[in-house]
């Protein structure tokens, strides 16, 4: 056993949501707008709709093993040594996740906020938070995220109040120009960033759950509602800033706040999307590194994770520094490699252990 934490449904549902917005809210408004051009908003709706569905069939997959993780599962059906195998692969894309999570924020704050002071204090500093979150344990993780959800709706929707007046609808036609292939491409791509990840999920969806016979509705609800907020930011900033703006800009929701300028006392409030996306990034960051920790404890048969946590921190911020030589090879890799590479493990690994599963199932019967 690796932990024997419980966590709420409701406490789950924050997590999904925070984990869902993540990088989400930053960066994906750019990738649709080079996609789908004007029509980014609806591209964002519909990898919505295409993430809500993936979702249903973690439902599915979660019902199949209520009192197991996915590295058990994995061992379960598809024998000790087998299993292990697929599930270093699952391991493998905790860690890369998490990486690249700790580079967007360094890269962010050096490029954004702070210019003048090196990635590697902002990398350190944010990798120490993560290594302190997961030795307090899950529990803490998630009663903090339950507190700071407030506080994230509040800022969400004071920007969004604030940047009503600076919308454009003209800026957002003719919708459908360029026909059905491009928005179908955004909405691939927005699944990809956003919810095929929560395949770390299943190392505590259902099992570490209180009540983990709604734990589908709880994963449910977090999609929905985090799907709903990225949407509004992408629409936002199609309409403000443009197309042209918003496909150049790395972080064109960063640049939102930049926008908004009410008389002579209200602006330079872009610290408010900042603000937003430091709460969401620490729990997506956090939450790879626990699937990664967790996984391998399980793999070499630990009793506790704990004592992998530090030293696998001192692995993630060094690797971090180097997963992304350059920001043109991440815009690359982010465009061209990790489309497929989340979809082997967000789309085709559940389905073939729902296959698997309901053979397995059949076979004992």
């Amino acid at each position: 056993m690796t932990s024997n934490a419980k966590i709420s449904i409701r406490q789950f549902s924050v997590l999904i949501m925070f984990y869902t917005i993540g990088t989400t809210i930053l960066v994906i408004p750019s990738s649709l707008a080079a996609d789908a051009k004007q029509n980014a908003w609806i591209a964002a709706i519909a990898g919505w709709l295409l993430g809500l569905l993936i979702v249903a069939v973690y439902m599915v997959l979660g019902k199949l093993f209520p009192h197991m993780n996915i590295i058990q599962y994995l061992a379960h059906v598809l024998g000790k040594w087998f299993g292990k195998l697929i599930a270093l692969g699952l391991i493998f894309f905790s860690f890369i996740g998490a990486a690249t999570v700790i580079f967007y924020m360094g890269n962010f704050m050096t490029t954004q906020v702070m210019p003048e002071t090196p990635i590697e204090a902002f990398i350190v500093l944010f990798a120490s938070l993560i290594v302190l979150g997961l030795r307090l344990g899950l529990e803490v993780l998630a009663r903090t995220a339950e507190i700071l959800f407030p506080w994230f709706v509040i800022l969400f929707v004071i920007l969004a109040l604030f940047l009503i007046p600076e919308i454009e609808l003209e800026k957002i036609m003719p919708i459908t120009e360029f026909g059905i292939k491009p928005i179908m491409k955004g909405a691939v791509s927005y699944a990809s960033y956003s919810s095929l990840p929560l395949i770390v999920f299943f190392m505590i969806y259902p099992a570490s759950l209180n009540r983990n016979k709604e734990a589908g509705k709880a994963f449910f609800i977090g999609t929905f509602l985090g799907g709903i907020f990225v949407i509004i930011v992408t629409f936002l900033s199609i309409s403000i800033l443009g197309v042209d703006f918003t496909e150049r800009n790395m972080y064109p929701s960063y640049a939102l706040g930049k926008q908004i300028i009410i008389g002579n006392f209200i602006q330079r409030v872009e610290i408010l999307i900042a603000g937003i996306w430091f709460m969401t990034i620490f729990f997506k960051s956090a939450l790879y590194a626990y699937s990664f920790v967790t996984g391998l404890a399980q793999i070499f048969e630990c009793k506790d994770y704990r004592p992998l946590v530090l030293p696998s921190g001192m692995i993630l911020a060094a690797y971090s520094l180097i997963v992304y030589p350059d920001v043109v090879y991440m815009m690359d890799f982010d465009t061209t490699v990790y489309i497929p590479f989340s979809l082997v493990f967000g789309l085709l690994l559940p389905l073939m252990l729902l296959g698997a599963g309901i053979l397995h199932k059949r076979m004992i019967k």
